[in-house]
């Protein structure tokens, strides 16, 4: 009896079709006392798998006290095929502890969960079991071995295996091929896959799907179309396994074409193939397209799963309107698959980057379930919304709860640390990721070189750049762009030929990158060398390099070539206009400014911006028009931005408007130092110099530190007021700050103390100086000059020219203007000589000061010849100077011809015509002086009656 009662269990187990009939048949055997009978719990394992109830079949090995091999092979394989992973690891350990053996049935589930958990140690000791129960010429356990190595990234042992078997299999040689293609080494991939043809193996679908995807990957359509063919002539394209990785494939095409060709030849459509249309879509950005693809897909009667919606869901981020995000995220919830990880970590996502982070933050705190991919996003919104402080908050939650920072998380919180500028947060997470061995990840370690740029510590940046086992475009930008930040231009050129030498090509961000530094006309021909490049390179159409080129243009003072460039453009923005409008205010062009500007208004789709604006400031010919560009910046609510205050502040001080410009200053953010620097400029211009150097001891007070522009008006401040102690004040504050170092302060000091009448103190700061520049020697010679010292001022010249260093115009302006003081008329024949021998040309100003001193010391003839040699039309002043020289000398031939020249310039001028009567007086000449004073009645013109600033009793 006990007999049939055994075989009628045994045959209700195998024939069993209702989950809900096991735990009575358990409860059976329990009572029955058959529960610790081997084969009736290896039955009722199997049925608990067959009917997936795994947790009934896990609880029933536990209650076994003996367990068998068939039992052990049946709980490991089952656990696999349901994913339980970390289940299959602890009950093979359990058995293992209990004595039970292994065969090559056991071995590859169990290496199976270890790959799947990543789970190195464990899979070791299991390859170490398989060798000592001698396993080493089993195919399918060191085919287990291989792929388990392979898949856990351990290539090399995978190598090594593979040469081990007698004669791998198919199955052998595309486990190798899936883990190369999954660590990224594609061209192995490939590599194997001709040897599969060559030791006469036939691939099969698997072995397709594995390089597939990794022609895909390295961009080699060519061979992926000999891989279709191959497929279709296999008989393998009726397996839809294949079509997704074809479509994808295609996808490499840029007009999308072949992809859908390859889609719509397909007879049966299922959901994969869809879902890699539309990612190929999304990938190219073609957001619209994406869309018309779902809507298709519904309508075909397939149902998205949630690979549809991670794919589909990215791409509204790139939308203005979150319409279309928040329609996706209904219907997840409909199909019953909003609560998935994958697609709630799409959601939090998209509503980060759509500026909605408390819907993010609801999303995140309603999840049943979180992975690091959730807190990765929820992290990257807060950083995208510079909510920083929140983004290091989840952070730090993330790791209390368990979890481990991968380099996404890094990257994430490096961008905010880069933001904050926070170099001592920032050098702890690069200790964190040194300890995790992420810095061998190549993006993080540009994060890191980025955070050390924008913190502008260029000597660990160079440091970890060094280090860095390989380098991508990125980093080299990375850097390049941080030298050029920070002022280190020279490095900057450097790299750039470093990277071509290391061959390297310059991307279109690189020259963006490098095209900044050129900021003057002695960099007009490497500026135009790489406009070059970029035409040779296909960058040319590029609109933010054009827009890099024209303000380098603008900055080279060639704006004829910018202005080309602008109108040849095919396509324009906002920074098209405002980079062209840059370049003529440089220029003072305040006309072309003003043009350029109705002309953009005139485009309708372009609205100006703050940098339109500051850009417009200054070409503002009356307090109206720039009343009417503040009326502006108030209805498009920009005004607080601080650069757009200081622009209107410097504005109003133009136009003597104080009472505007101190309003401006009231409502600005106090703490922004540049605000300060407006407002004592604007006392500086106004000759209330006093109130500036009150303005910069109450920033002092308020806690600000000084930048080197408000030194510099601080200087220019105390140089209108010639007060010592001040001077003396100002020199301790900048040596203890230390900007002594900044060569334009340095100048401005020597100019102080010369201006002060110290001028001992005024060389000592000039010989102190470890670099000097043009100014620094302008600036000493002009102080001599200035005290009467006109030998000493010649002698500094030859210095300056025995180092090597060639005078400019403002040095010869300088030189020139001591020899005027003195009298010094031979010396500044010279000196004028060798300024135009030397390819200086002088300007208005060298030939005025000639023309007075010449005229001064007697030489008329000379001073007339240079005025009518010069290029430049002479001004007023200087023909009345020169006018007046003739008049104290009696020399009238010159008188007249000086006069003509004069009345050319100013014929309503009647200063003129009494100067040239009083020669002509002086000469005893007095026909031509009646002559003059008809000619005044004549003309009806006057002499302006002189006054007394006496006035009598």
């Amino acid at each position: 009896m006990a007999s049939a009662g055994s075989a009628t269990v045994a045959r209700a187990l195998k024939l069993c079709k209702d989950p809900h009939r096991l735990k009575p048949l358990k409860c059976l055997l329990v009572v029955s006392g058959l529960a610790e009978a081997g084969p009736f719990i290896g039955d009722l394992v199997r049925s608990c798998f067959r009917l997936g109830y795994p947790s009934l079949a896990l609880s029933s090995f536990l209650g076994t006290r003996s367990v068998t091999l068939p039992l052990q092979n049946s709980m490991v394989r089952g656990l696999c095929d349901h994913g339980l992973y970390e289940e299959v690891v602890w009950v093979y350990g359990k058995c293992r502890g209990s004595g039970c053996p292994s065969d090559s049935f056991t071995l590859p589930s169990v290496l199976k969960a270890c790959s799947a958990l990543g789970a190195l140690d464990v899979g070791k000791e299991v390859h170490c079991v398989a060798l000592r129960a001698g396993f080493e010429a089993d195919v399918v356990v060191q085919t287990a071995l291989l792929d388990f190595y392979a898949k856990t990234g351990r290539l090399e042992v995978a190598d090594k295996l593979i040469g081990l078997i007698p004669e791998p299999d198919l199955v052998s040689w595309n486990a190798l091929i899936a883990g190369s293609s999954r660590n990224g080494l594609r061209e192995k991939a490939l590599e194997l896959f001709g040897k599969i043809r060559a030791v006469g193996l036939k691939p099969n679908v698997s072995t397709l799907a594995c390089v597939i995807p990794a022609c895909t990957r390295l961009g080699r359509l060519d061979v992926g179309r000999s891989l279709h063919g191959l497929a279709f002539k296999s008989g393998h394209l009726s397996n839809g396994y294949l079509a997704p990785a074809l479509v994808s494939m295609y996808a490499l095409d840029d007009n999308l074409c072949s992809a859908r060709d390859m889609f719509e030849s397909l007879q049966e459509k299922n959901v994969p193939v869809w879902n890699a249309l539309i990612h190929a879509y999304k990938e190219k950005q073609r957001v619209l397209d994406v869309f018309d693809i779902f809507h298709r897909m519904t309508r075909s009667g397939i149902q998205p799963d949630a690979v549809t919606f991670v794919c589909i869901i990215p791409a509204c981020e790139n939308l203005r309107d979150p319409v279309h995000g928040k329609c996706l995220h209904a219907l997840t919830m409909k199909h019953g698959i909003g609560c998935q990880v994958s697609v709630g970590t799409s959601l939090v996502s998209f509503y980060a980057k759509h500026g909605d982070i408390n819907s993010a933050k609801w999303l995140f705190d309603d999840m049943p379930d979180r992975n690091l991919p959730t807190w990765n996003s929820l992290i990257s919104g807060y950083v995208h919304n510079r909510l920083l402080d929140e983004s290091f908050a989840v952070f730090s939650e993330m790791q209390f709860v368990g979890l481990t920072p991968d380099p996404v998380s890094i990257i994430s919180i490096l961008s905010a640390c880069s933001k904050l500028k926070a170099i001592l947060l920032g050098k702890s997470v690069h200790a964190f990721s040194e300890k995790m061995d992420f810095v061998s990840n190549l993006n993080v370690s540009n994060a890191l070189l980025a955070l050390y740029c924008e913190c502008h510590d260029l000597t660990s940046s160079f440091t970890l750049f060094n280090r860095m086992a390989s380098r991508d475009v990125v980093s080299w930008n990375t850097l390049i762009s941080g030298c050029v930040h920070t002022g280190h231009i020279e490095k900057a050129w450097e790299l750039g030929h470093l990277m071509q030498k290391e061959e390297r090509k310059l991307d279109f961000v690189s020259l963006i990158s490098i095209l900044p530094s050129y900021v003057s006309i002695d960099y007009l021909l490497q500026g135009m060398s790489l406009h070059c490049y970029a035409i040779k390179m296909g960058f040319a159409l590029d609109v933010a390099l054009v827009n890099a080129l024209i303000s380098m243009y603008g900055n080279c003072g060639d704006l004829d070539s910018g202005s080309l460039l602008f109108k040849i453009m095919p396509r324009r923005d906002l920074v098209s206009w405002n980079a062209l409008m840059t370049g003529y205010r440089r220029k003072r062009l305040d006309g072309d400014v003003l043009v350029l500007f109705h002309q953009m208004m005139e485009e309708d789709y372009n609205t100006p911006n703050d940098v339109t604006l500051i850009n417009l400031l200054p070409s503002c010919c009356s307090q109206l028009q720039g009343k009417s560009v503040h009326a502006f910046a108030l209805r498009r609510g920009i005004l607080q931005d601080t650069p757009l205050l200081t622009s209107l502040i410097s504005m109003y001080t133009r136009f003597d408007s104080i009472r505007c410009s101190l309003r401006l200053f009231e409502m600005g953010d106090r703490l922004d130092i540049s605000l300060w620097n407006s407002l004592m400029s604007m006392h500086v211009q106004t000759k209330h110099s006093n109130k500036a150097v009150n303005a910069f001891c109450q920033l002092l007070r308020m806690g600000l530190e000084a930048d080197h522009v408000t030194v510099l008006i601080l200087i220019s401040a105390s140089a209108q007021l010639t007060i010592a102690n001040l001077a003396h004040s100002v020199l301790s504050y900048v040596i203890r700050k230390g900007f002594v170092k900044d060569i334009a302060i340095n100048n401005s000091l020597i100019d102080l103390y010369a201006r002060c009448g110290n001028l001992s103190v005024a060389r000592d700061l000039f010989n102190s100086s470890n670099e000097k520049d043009l100014v620094s020697w302008s600036v000493m010679i002009n102080a001599y000059g200035m005290h009467g010292n006109f030998e000493a001022a010649l002698n500094l010249l030859s210095q300056m020219e025995l180092t090597g260093m060639k005078p400019d115009a403002t040095t010869y302006l300088s030189i020139l203007s001591v020899c005027s003081h003195a009298g010094l008329v031979h010396q500044a024949k010279m000196i004028f000589r060798s300024m135009v021998e030397r390819g200086v040309s002088p300007n208005t100003e060298h030939y005025s000061c000639m023309v007075d001193l010449l005229g001064r010391r007697g030489h008329l003839h000379e001073a007339f010849e240079i005025v009518k040699g010069s290029p430049h039309l002479a001004s007023t002043a200087l023909l009345e100077s020169l006018l007046g020289a003739c008049s104290v000398q009696g020399n009238a031939e010159i008188a007249e011809g000086v006069c003509k020249m004069l009345l050319e310039v100013d014929p309503s001028n009647s200063a003129s015509y009494v100067m040239l009567h009083n020669t002509y007086a002086v000469a005893g000449r007095w026909m031509d002086a009646s002559r003059v004073r008809s000619d005044m009645e004549r003309r009806r013109l006057s002499k302006v009656p002189g006054y007394s600033l006496v006035h009598g009793s």
